[in-house]
Protein backbone atom coordinates (compact mmCIF):
# COMPACT_ATOMS: atom_id res chain seq x y z
CA UNK A 1 0.00 0.00 0.00
CA UNK A 2 1.21 3.41 -0.75
CA UNK A 3 2.08 5.89 1.59
CA UNK A 4 -0.56 8.21 0.66
CA UNK A 5 -3.10 5.10 0.98
CA UNK A 6 -2.34 4.67 4.45
CA UNK A 7 -2.91 8.06 5.49
CA UNK A 8 -6.23 7.82 3.85
CA UNK A 9 -7.39 5.14 5.78
CA UNK A 10 -6.67 6.46 8.62
CA UNK A 11 -8.30 9.61 8.13
CA UNK A 12 -11.45 7.83 7.72
CA UNK A 13 -11.01 5.99 10.53
CA UNK A 14 -10.57 9.29 12.83
CA UNK A 15 -13.63 10.59 10.85
CA UNK A 16 -16.15 7.58 11.98
CA UNK A 17 -14.54 7.59 15.75
CA UNK A 18 -15.66 11.78 16.05
CA UNK A 19 -18.90 10.77 14.56
CA UNK A 20 -19.75 8.14 17.10
CA UNK A 21 -18.71 10.65 20.33
CA UNK A 22 -21.02 13.37 18.77
CA UNK A 23 -23.84 11.04 17.97
CA UNK A 24 -23.42 9.52 22.00
CA UNK A 25 -24.09 5.88 20.40
CA UNK A 26 -21.33 3.19 21.18
CA UNK A 27 -20.96 0.21 19.04
CA UNK A 28 -22.91 -2.97 20.98
CA UNK A 29 -23.20 -6.26 19.58
CA UNK A 30 -26.24 -6.85 17.35
CA UNK A 31 -29.34 -8.16 19.73
CA UNK A 32 -33.28 -8.62 18.98
CA UNK A 33 -35.42 -5.11 17.33
CA UNK A 34 -35.49 -3.04 20.03
CA UNK A 35 -33.47 -4.57 22.85
CA UNK A 36 -32.17 -2.19 25.39
CA UNK A 37 -28.35 -2.28 25.45
CA UNK A 38 -27.00 -4.08 28.50
CA UNK A 39 -27.00 -2.42 31.49
CA UNK A 40 -28.78 0.88 30.42
CA UNK A 41 -31.74 2.32 31.97
CA UNK A 42 -34.92 2.27 29.89
CA UNK A 43 -35.63 5.68 28.36
CA UNK A 44 -37.51 8.28 30.28
CA UNK A 45 -41.39 8.04 29.77
CA UNK A 46 -41.38 4.72 27.59
CA UNK A 47 -44.14 2.89 28.74
CA UNK A 48 -43.75 -0.58 30.64
CA UNK A 49 -43.51 -3.92 28.68
CA UNK A 50 -46.86 -5.43 28.49
CA UNK A 51 -47.40 -7.92 31.49
CA UNK A 52 -45.33 -5.71 33.55
CA UNK A 53 -46.12 -4.91 37.33
CA UNK A 54 -46.41 -1.53 37.77
CA UNK A 55 -44.07 0.59 39.43
CA UNK A 56 -44.43 0.71 43.68
CA UNK A 57 -45.32 4.41 43.50
CA UNK A 58 -48.34 3.77 40.69
CA UNK A 59 -51.51 5.44 42.03
CA UNK A 60 -54.67 3.44 42.58
CA UNK A 61 -57.63 3.58 40.65
CA UNK A 62 -60.18 6.60 41.37
CA UNK A 63 -61.92 6.46 44.47
CA UNK A 64 -59.81 4.32 46.20
CA UNK A 65 -56.69 4.81 48.51
CA UNK A 66 -54.03 3.36 48.47
CA UNK A 67 -53.94 -0.09 50.90
CA UNK A 68 -57.76 -0.29 50.74
CA UNK A 69 -58.83 -3.70 50.29
CA UNK A 70 -60.68 -4.83 46.87
CA UNK A 71 -64.64 -4.40 47.85
CA UNK A 72 -66.25 -8.19 48.69
CA UNK A 73 -68.60 -9.40 45.95
CA UNK A 74 -72.12 -10.75 46.19
CA UNK A 75 -71.42 -14.25 47.25
CA UNK A 76 -69.14 -12.06 50.34
CA UNK A 77 -72.24 -10.58 51.67
CA UNK A 78 -73.40 -12.07 55.13
CA UNK A 79 -76.34 -14.20 55.36
CA UNK A 80 -79.54 -11.78 56.23
CA UNK A 81 -80.09 -12.19 60.56
CA UNK A 82 -83.22 -14.54 61.33
CA UNK A 83 -85.49 -13.51 63.10
CA UNK A 84 -87.90 -16.74 63.90
CA UNK A 85 -87.08 -20.41 63.74
CA UNK A 86 -89.08 -23.73 64.37
CA UNK A 87 -89.80 -23.74 67.97
CA UNK A 88 -89.79 -19.96 68.94
CA UNK A 89 -92.74 -18.30 70.74
CA UNK A 90 -94.08 -15.05 71.42
CA UNK A 91 -95.72 -11.83 69.71
CA UNK A 92 -93.86 -11.66 67.06
CA UNK A 93 -94.40 -15.67 66.07
CA UNK A 94 -98.15 -14.59 66.50
CA UNK A 95 -98.09 -11.60 64.37
CA UNK A 96 -95.74 -13.65 61.52
CA UNK A 97 -98.86 -16.10 61.90
CA UNK A 98 -101.36 -13.89 61.13
CA UNK A 99 -99.61 -12.04 58.11
CA UNK A 100 -98.96 -15.27 56.65
CA UNK A 101 -103.11 -15.83 56.95
CA UNK A 102 -103.89 -12.42 55.15
CA UNK A 103 -101.90 -14.03 52.10
CA UNK A 104 -103.21 -17.08 52.03
CA UNK A 105 -100.33 -19.38 53.05
CA UNK A 106 -101.33 -20.30 56.32
CA UNK A 107 -104.90 -21.72 58.15
CA UNK A 108 -104.34 -21.98 61.45
CA UNK A 109 -104.07 -20.62 64.42
CA UNK A 110 -102.15 -17.46 64.95
CA UNK A 111 -100.90 -20.11 68.08
CA UNK A 112 -97.81 -17.90 68.77
CA UNK A 113 -95.42 -21.16 68.50
CA UNK A 114 -93.23 -21.54 64.98
CA UNK A 115 -94.53 -25.17 64.28
CA UNK A 116 -94.46 -27.35 61.12
CA UNK A 117 -97.71 -25.40 59.67
CA UNK A 118 -95.88 -22.18 59.91
CA UNK A 119 -92.60 -23.58 58.87
CA UNK A 120 -94.35 -25.00 55.46
CA UNK A 121 -95.90 -21.71 54.93
CA UNK A 122 -93.08 -19.57 55.06
CA UNK A 123 -91.53 -22.19 52.63
CA UNK A 124 -94.51 -21.35 50.24
CA UNK A 125 -94.17 -17.88 50.53
CA UNK A 126 -90.18 -18.05 50.15
CA UNK A 127 -90.74 -19.92 47.40
CA UNK A 128 -93.25 -17.91 45.43
CA UNK A 129 -91.05 -14.79 45.60
CA UNK A 130 -87.59 -16.61 44.64
CA UNK A 131 -86.04 -16.61 48.00
CA UNK A 132 -84.34 -19.26 49.51
CA UNK A 133 -86.70 -22.02 51.06
CA UNK A 134 -85.49 -22.30 54.43
CA UNK A 135 -88.41 -22.10 56.32
CA UNK A 136 -86.99 -20.13 58.80
CA UNK A 137 -88.42 -16.07 58.52
CA UNK A 138 -85.03 -14.15 58.47
CA UNK A 139 -85.04 -10.20 57.49
CA UNK A 140 -85.53 -9.72 54.05
CA UNK A 141 -88.49 -13.08 54.04
CA UNK A 142 -89.73 -10.52 57.10
CA UNK A 143 -89.71 -7.33 54.84
CA UNK A 144 -91.39 -8.93 51.80
CA UNK A 145 -94.19 -9.77 54.12
CA UNK A 146 -94.73 -6.46 55.12
CA UNK A 147 -94.81 -4.76 52.12
CA UNK A 148 -97.55 -7.27 50.84
CA UNK A 149 -99.89 -7.39 54.27
CA UNK A 150 -101.71 -4.93 56.83
CA UNK A 151 -100.99 -4.39 60.93
CA UNK A 152 -103.00 -7.11 62.23
CA UNK A 153 -105.41 -5.80 64.64
CA UNK A 154 -105.73 -7.76 68.29
CA UNK A 155 -108.49 -10.21 67.17
CA UNK A 156 -106.44 -11.44 63.86
CA UNK A 157 -103.72 -12.08 66.29
CA UNK A 158 -105.98 -14.03 68.57
CA UNK A 159 -108.26 -15.24 65.75
CA UNK A 160 -108.04 -18.64 67.30
CA UNK A 161 -107.38 -17.76 71.32
CA UNK A 162 -104.71 -17.72 72.79
CA UNK A 163 -105.22 -14.38 74.53
CA UNK A 164 -105.01 -13.83 78.13
CA UNK A 165 -107.75 -13.63 80.24
CA UNK A 166 -109.38 -10.77 82.25
CA UNK A 167 -109.39 -9.74 85.64
CA UNK A 168 -111.98 -12.00 86.96
CA UNK A 169 -115.66 -10.14 88.02
CA UNK A 170 -116.08 -9.13 91.56
CA UNK A 171 -119.15 -11.79 91.26
CA UNK A 172 -117.13 -14.38 90.30
CA UNK A 173 -115.13 -14.53 93.52
CA UNK A 174 -117.41 -16.54 95.67
CA UNK A 175 -118.90 -20.37 94.86
CA UNK A 176 -119.03 -22.12 91.18
CA UNK A 177 -119.10 -19.43 88.30
CA UNK A 178 -118.47 -19.68 84.86
CA UNK A 179 -116.67 -16.15 84.45
CA UNK A 180 -117.39 -14.98 81.14
CA UNK A 181 -115.28 -11.35 79.79
CA UNK A 182 -116.53 -9.95 76.88
CA UNK A 183 -113.45 -8.10 77.10
CA UNK A 184 -111.02 -10.21 76.76
CA UNK A 185 -113.23 -13.10 75.15
CA UNK A 186 -112.61 -15.77 77.87
CA UNK A 187 -113.95 -17.93 80.32
CA UNK A 188 -112.80 -19.03 83.71
CA UNK A 189 -114.10 -21.94 85.29
CA UNK A 190 -113.82 -20.97 89.13
CA UNK A 191 -114.61 -22.09 92.34
CA UNK A 192 -114.47 -19.96 95.61
CA UNK A 193 -112.24 -17.30 93.59
CA UNK A 194 -109.99 -20.08 92.50
CA UNK A 195 -109.57 -20.28 88.68
CA UNK A 196 -109.65 -23.79 87.60
CA UNK A 197 -109.22 -23.72 83.70
CA UNK A 198 -109.53 -20.64 81.66
CA UNK A 199 -110.51 -20.65 77.47
CA UNK A 200 -111.15 -18.78 74.73
CA UNK A 201 -114.43 -17.96 73.47
CA UNK A 202 -116.69 -15.59 71.17
CA UNK A 203 -119.92 -14.57 71.06
CA UNK A 204 -123.39 -13.44 69.54
CA UNK A 205 -123.16 -11.21 66.30
CA UNK A 206 -124.35 -7.65 66.36
CA UNK A 207 -127.98 -9.08 65.33
CA UNK A 208 -128.02 -11.73 67.79
CA UNK A 209 -125.81 -10.59 71.05
CA UNK A 210 -124.75 -12.72 74.01
CA UNK A 211 -126.84 -11.27 76.80
CA UNK A 212 -125.11 -9.87 79.85
CA UNK A 213 -125.71 -10.49 83.73
CA UNK A 214 -125.72 -12.57 86.27
CA UNK A 215 -127.38 -16.30 85.53
CA UNK A 216 -127.33 -19.87 86.65
CA UNK A 217 -127.01 -22.46 84.31
CA UNK A 218 -130.21 -24.70 84.65
CA UNK A 219 -129.98 -27.06 81.86
CA UNK A 220 -127.18 -29.59 79.98
CA UNK A 221 -127.02 -31.52 77.13
CA UNK A 222 -123.81 -33.59 76.37
CA UNK A 223 -125.25 -34.24 72.39
CA UNK A 224 -127.44 -31.29 72.19
CA UNK A 225 -128.85 -29.78 68.40
CA UNK A 226 -130.25 -26.68 67.95
CA UNK A 227 -134.06 -26.69 67.56
CA UNK A 228 -133.76 -23.35 66.06
CA UNK A 229 -130.76 -23.56 63.62
CA UNK A 230 -130.15 -27.25 63.44
CA UNK A 231 -126.62 -26.94 64.21
CA UNK A 232 -124.96 -29.02 67.04
CA UNK A 233 -124.16 -27.61 70.28
CA UNK A 234 -122.19 -30.49 72.06
CA UNK A 235 -121.51 -30.24 75.75
CA UNK A 236 -124.62 -27.63 75.80
CA UNK A 237 -124.70 -25.83 79.59
CA UNK A 238 -127.91 -23.33 79.11
CA UNK A 239 -128.44 -20.22 81.06
CA UNK A 240 -130.86 -17.77 79.72
CA UNK A 241 -133.46 -18.72 77.25
CA UNK A 242 -131.58 -20.44 74.11
CA UNK A 243 -128.20 -18.97 75.23
CA UNK A 244 -125.51 -21.83 76.75
CA UNK A 245 -121.91 -21.78 76.44
CA UNK A 246 -120.61 -24.98 74.07
CA UNK A 247 -118.25 -26.46 71.95
CA UNK A 248 -118.27 -24.93 68.20
CA UNK A 249 -116.22 -26.63 65.22
CA UNK A 250 -116.87 -23.57 63.55
CA UNK A 251 -115.24 -21.53 66.28
CA UNK A 252 -112.75 -24.23 65.85
CA UNK A 253 -112.01 -24.22 62.34
CA UNK A 254 -112.80 -20.27 62.03
CA UNK A 255 -112.22 -18.39 64.87
CA UNK A 256 -113.00 -15.05 65.14
CA UNK A 257 -113.64 -14.40 61.95
CA UNK A 258 -117.63 -16.14 62.51
CA UNK A 259 -119.72 -15.59 65.37
CA UNK A 260 -122.69 -17.23 67.13
CA UNK A 261 -126.27 -16.82 67.63
CA UNK A 262 -126.14 -15.42 71.17
CA UNK A 263 -124.53 -18.72 72.68
CA UNK A 264 -120.89 -18.74 74.14
CA UNK A 265 -118.94 -20.36 71.74
CA UNK A 266 -115.59 -22.36 73.19
CA UNK A 267 -112.96 -23.75 70.76
CA UNK A 268 -110.75 -26.19 72.85
CA UNK A 269 -113.21 -29.66 73.07
CA UNK A 270 -111.11 -31.53 75.37
CA UNK A 271 -111.38 -28.17 77.90
CA UNK A 272 -114.94 -27.87 77.85
CA UNK A 273 -115.77 -31.20 78.08
CA UNK A 274 -114.04 -31.54 81.26
CA UNK A 275 -115.71 -28.46 82.64
CA UNK A 276 -118.81 -29.73 81.42
CA UNK A 277 -118.27 -33.26 83.21
CA UNK A 278 -117.63 -30.70 86.66
CA UNK A 279 -120.53 -27.56 86.15
CA UNK A 280 -123.96 -28.82 87.77
CA UNK A 281 -127.09 -27.62 87.47
CA UNK A 282 -127.76 -24.19 89.82
CA UNK A 283 -124.07 -23.26 89.49
CA UNK A 284 -123.80 -19.29 88.62
CA UNK A 285 -122.95 -17.95 84.94
CA UNK A 286 -121.37 -14.19 84.78
CA UNK A 287 -120.96 -12.66 81.58
CA UNK A 288 -119.88 -9.34 81.90
CA UNK A 289 -117.70 -6.70 79.80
Amino acid sequence: MRTSDVWRSVGAATALAALAVVSGCTIQPAGPPGASPAGAPPSAGAPPSAGAPSSAGASPPAGRSPGDAKPPDSAGQPAPKVLWSPGDRGGGVRELQARLRQVLWLYEGPTGTYDASTVYAVKGFQGKRGLPRTGTTDSVTWQRLLGMTDEPGKWDLYASGGQPAAKPDPRCLTGRVLCISKTSRTLRWMIDGRTVSTMAVRFGTEYTPTREGVFDVYFKSRHHVSTLYDSPMPYAMFFSGGQAVHYSADFAGTGYYGGSHGCVNVRDEDKIATVFSQVRNGDKVVVYW
